[in-house]
């Protein structure tokens, strides 16, 4: 009786040691696999997106191949370096909104060097706006509803695609719309790559032509050239639109699972990478917002303080998945155009309703939002400037000429000091300082949060 109960000790002791060892392994592996989650899913989810926008402003299929490889790189290697220097989980991304405005603005005079002009000075500009703080905050002084109002009148044209593409290739068009909405129910995360592949397998299966594409990767650089109304109509709204609907998205993801993201490092680094980038030809890479909280949010790891590991993760997951870029390409142009915008705004939806809602959200900004809207999404193009331009400065017009003066606050009475201060209140003269309560994701300041640098 005695050797057994020594026996079951050891056994017990045994068993406990394993399972502590295997709690530890899948504790190292957990933040790794959810960063190939966030590659995968980043990846999957819009690089329809960015095929789509290059080829509208011009590129042929080798430099949209090549802008694809230069994003994945330059996201990679931004992820890294922000990862590892700062210990958060700053996840990056390329601008989706900001390739969706490639699409609404389509050619722009001066062609692909043109364009190719207009990334590189957007990459400077974000830079700017981390190096000069007066440029940050004249970007948040855009009145929110304007700003969203203009972000949902350059995704409208690709979030009607679908719409299109089921009149007319239904036969194609039907399963990805059907992938799309049976994933999105029951497991939305991957609704949008579900689609894709449906996509490349209706593709495989309707053609017989061969993929033509080298396997090794292919830079093409662009000499940049630079003309008005690309620097008007394309570089400013470029970099507006990654700004709004990006790097202040992000912040405010991280900040929801207690993290400080240090903005002023995260705009100079993705501002030189797109520059970098831009002769290669990538658009804009940023912060992410729709993937920033599967490196950021607890199923990434339990402890805050190693959930950088799925942002660099992600990171060195992107820059290998852009060494497929000739073929994702290749794929793509032998799809029927209009199949391909329809899985873009498959993946758009989502960010279109929240730009809507936005928008309308203030009742004395509800019509400025609408005029931006409309002139927008009208696709208009003056003196060589697209529509987005024109939908920010209508808007803005309209809150100037409409602009209703606010009544004067009415003086409170007064109450006498012994009354406030049984009420919790302050001494007469002082300033209540902000109550700052911690959020059902993460505290409003943690001990994870790193300065600004």
């Amino acid at each position: 009786m005695l050797f057994r109960k020594r026996n079951d000790a050891v056994a017990g002791y045994v068993g406990a040691e394993g399972n502590r060892r295997e709690d530890a392994v899948a504790g190292r592996l957990q933040p790794v696999l959810a960063g190939v989650v966030t590659a995968l899913v980043g990846f999957a989810s819009s690089f329809t997106v960015v095929l789509a926008g290059l080829r509208a402003v011009g590129a042929d299929q080798a430099q949209a191949a090549s802008g694809l490889l230069a994003l994945c790189v330059a996201t990679g290697a931004c992820a890294v370096w922000l990862g590892l220097r700062h210990r958060l989980p700053l996840a990056i991304a390329w601008s989706t909104p900001g390739a969706a405005l490639l699409v609404a603005t389509g050619p722009v005079p001066g062609g692909w060097p043109a364009a190719v002009g207009a990334f590189l000075l957007t990459g400077l500009l974000i830079a700017a706006a981390g190096l000069v703080p007066a440029l940050g905050r004249a970007v948040a002084a855009i009145p929110a509803p304007v700003a969203s109002a203009m972000l949902a009148g350059v995704l409208l044209p690709l979030c009607t695609a679908p719409v299109r593409a089921l009149v007319e290739v239904p036969r194609l068009a039907g399963p990805v719309v059907l992938a799309w909405l049976v994933l999105h129910r029951f497991a939305r995360r991957w609704a949008v790559p579900g689609a894709l592949a449906v996509a490349v397998g209706a593709i495989a299966l309707t053609t017989s032509e061969p993929v033509r594409a080298h396997l090794a990767p292919a830079v093409a650089l662009t000499t940049p050239t630079w003309t008005v109304p690309a620097v008007v109509g394309l570089a400013l709204p470029l970099f507006l639109v990654t700004m709004a609907a990006q790097n202040v998205p992000g912040t405010a993801v991280l900040a929801g699972y207690g993290y400080r993201a240090p903005l002023g490092s995260a705009l100079r680094v993705t501002g030189l990478a797109t520059a970098l980038g831009a002769p290669a030809g990538g658009h804009a890479v940023n912060l992410a917002a729709i993937t920033a909280a599967l490196a950021a949010g607890p199923d990434a790891h339990p402890d805050p303080e190693r959930r950088w590991i799925a942002s660099v993760t992600a990171g060195i997951g992107m820059a290998l998945l852009g060494l497929g870029a000739g073929v994702a390409t290749a794929l793509v142009l032998l799809s029927p155009p209009v199949l391909v915008e329809a899985v873009a705004g498959l993946a758009l939806l989502g960010a279109l309703a929240g730009a809507v809602s936005a928008a309308v959200a203030e009742p004395d900004a509800r019509e400025a939002a609408v005029v931006t809207f409309v002139v927008t999404a009208s696709g208009v193009s003056l003196l060589g400037v697209g529509g987005a331009f024109w939908g920010l400065v209508a808007g803005w017009l309209m809150l100037l000429l409409f602009r209703r003066r606010r009544p004067a606050p009415a003086t409170p009475p007064a109450v006498p000091e012994a009354e406030r201060e049984l009420a919790g209140g302050t001494p007469s003269g002082s300033t209540a300082p902000p109550v700052l309560t911690a959020s059902a994701t993460g505290p409003a300041e943690s001990r994870w949060a790193s300065p600004d640098e």
